[in-house]
């Protein structure tokens, strides 16, 4: 029989970290899940790694051809998923120990009208150890109606919902709306939850049950304004997607919100940045 849950891992020159981004699924208390992983063709030794979870019979392993990006693995590797539920973890992520336990607690109890469950997560740095904790869902709390979820994601500027590793979705939503969503790089995950959000309720549950791995990379000043610019982008694209939804307003204050985040996260990299680059060296 097909596991309840699928947590899918989209593994990419993810060495230093992958062993435990899968230790830490594999110690869930939650009983009913598979995990698959796929590599896309990584040159710095994460497939070597990866075999040494062969021998448990939760574990799948693919490789994914290079090319496509990360749309290519993320949907390969969710398109093999056999659970009702999915979860994709990026390959440096963590889950703490009851997160699906607690995420699947929170959509049954919801019902069958939820799509999307959201919790908020830690940020860490390349060692692992917490400098944010407890980010996410920008007062979204509880069963929210997906189309109000989405007007408050746009007015945030942000993604409140969090990375993949935050949220778990219903498979047969994410295959009807056709996987994962890239037109907007940086938002391939928001904008793939937007789908979901607009065929059924979010699940907002106050508790940090995730990891998120930042590099000095991704905090940079360089990057910062990019993902200013493809907020604005998300925001016109779900303008467009779902105008009974997205207002002009909410377009207007989420490119505001947006441009204000940019300017904290390089305040951040500025008092952060030092400490993120030493974790990052071995």
């Amino acid at each position: 029989m097909s596991p309840r849950v699928s947590v899918v891992v989209p593994a990419y020159q993810n060495a230093a970290y992958v062993e435990a981004t899968l230790d830490s699924v594999l110690a869930q208390t939650y009983p009913d899940f598979e995990l698959v992983v796929a590599d896309h063709a990584s040159t710095d030794g994460t497939w070597d790694l990866l075999q040494r979870y062969t021998a448990d019979p939760r574990v799948r392993l693919l490789r994914t051809p290079a090319g496509g990006g990360a749309k290519a693995n993320w949907d390969r590797v969710s398109q093999a998923a056999t659970g009702e539920l999915v979860k994709l973890l990026p390959g440096d992520d963590l889950l703490y120990p009851t997160a699906l336990e607690r995420q699947v607690a929170a959509l049954d109890a919801a019902g069958p009208g939820a799509t999307v469950v959201a919790c908020r997560r830690d940020l860490v740095d390349g060692r692992g150890r917490p400098f944010w904790r407890a980010r996410g869902l920008a007062g979204l709390s509880g069963v929210v109606a997906g189309r109000d979820a989405l007007r408050s994601a746009v007015r945030s500027g942000t993604n409140p919902l969090g990375e993949p590793g935050c949220v778990l979705l219903r498979r047969d939503v994410l295959e009807r709306t056709g996987w994962w969503d890239d037109e907007v790089p940086y938002y391939i995950d928001l904008a793939t939850y937007a789908r979901s959000l607009l065929e059924g309720d979010l699940v907002a549950l106050d508790a940090t049950l995730a990891a998120f791995r930042v590099n000095a990379g991704q905090w940079s000043v360089r990057l910062a304004r990019q993902q200013a610019d493809q907020a604005a982008a998300f925001a016109t694209k779900m303008r467009a997607t779902a105008p009974d939804v997205v207002r002009p307003e909410d377009v207007r204050v989420g490119n505001a919100r947006a441009r204000l985040a940019a300017a904290q996260r390089r305040a951040a990299y500025a008092v952060l940045g030092p400490r993120l680059r030493a974790a990052a060296r071995p």
